[in-house]
C-alpha cells in the first residue's frame, strides 16, 4: 500500500462526470489518494507512481477515437508491472467482453450501473485482504 491508511487509485475513464462521481464517492471514504485519468495513455504514462489498484474503463475513445482502449491499456500495464491489480469497468454488459477482459489478468469486472460503486467497495476490500494475507504467507515462507 502507498501508506498505512491511504491506498493509492487510479481511475481511468473518459466520461467526465462518471470519472468525477467515482472520484468524490472515494475521497469521501477518506482511505484513498485518487488520481484520475481521461485516457489509457495518460495513465500509462503515471505509472511510475505505482498505484496499489487501477479501475479501468473498457472503452475509452470519448476523447479521441484513436486512443487507446481499456482492453489495450490492461495489457500495457501488465506487461510493465504484473503486480498492479485492475478493475475493469464498463457499460458492457456482454460475458465476451467480461472474459477477454480477465483472460487478460483483470483482477474483476464491474458493469457500470447504480450499485457498482458498492461493488467495487467490496471487490477492493477483498482484494487488500487478499494482498495481506499474501505478504504475511510471503513472511512466514521466507522463515521456513
Amino acid at each position: 500500500m502507498s501508506d498505512t491508511n491511504h491506498s493509492k487509485i487510479f481511475l481511468v475513464d473518459d466520461d467526465a462526470v462518471f470519472l468525477k462521481s467515482l472520484e468524490i464517492q472515494f475521497l469521501k471514504k477518506g482511505k484513498f489518494n485518487v488520481f484520475t485519468f481521461a485516457t489509457g495513455e495518460l495513465c500509462l504514462a503515471n505509472l511510475s507512481e505505482k498505484p496499489d489498484l487501477i479501475i479501468l474503463d473498457f472503452h475509452l475513445d470519448g476523447i479521441s477515437k484513436t486512443a487507446m482502449n481499456g482492453l489495450e491499456t490492461l495489457i500495457e500495464i501488465k506487461k510493465i508491472s504484473d503486480d498492479i491489480p485492475v478493475i475493469m469497468l464498463s457499460s458492457q454488459d456482454r460475458i465476451e467482453v467480461a472474459v477477454s477482459c480477465m483472460r487478460h489478468k483483470a483482477f474483476d469486472y464491474v458493469v457500470k450501473s447504480e450499485t457498482a460503486f458498492l461493488r467495487l467497495e467490496k471487490l477492493i476490500a477483498t482484494l487488500f485482504e487478499f494482498k495481506k494475507i499474501e505478504k504475511e504467507l510471503n513472511w512466514y515462507m521466507d522463515r521456513m
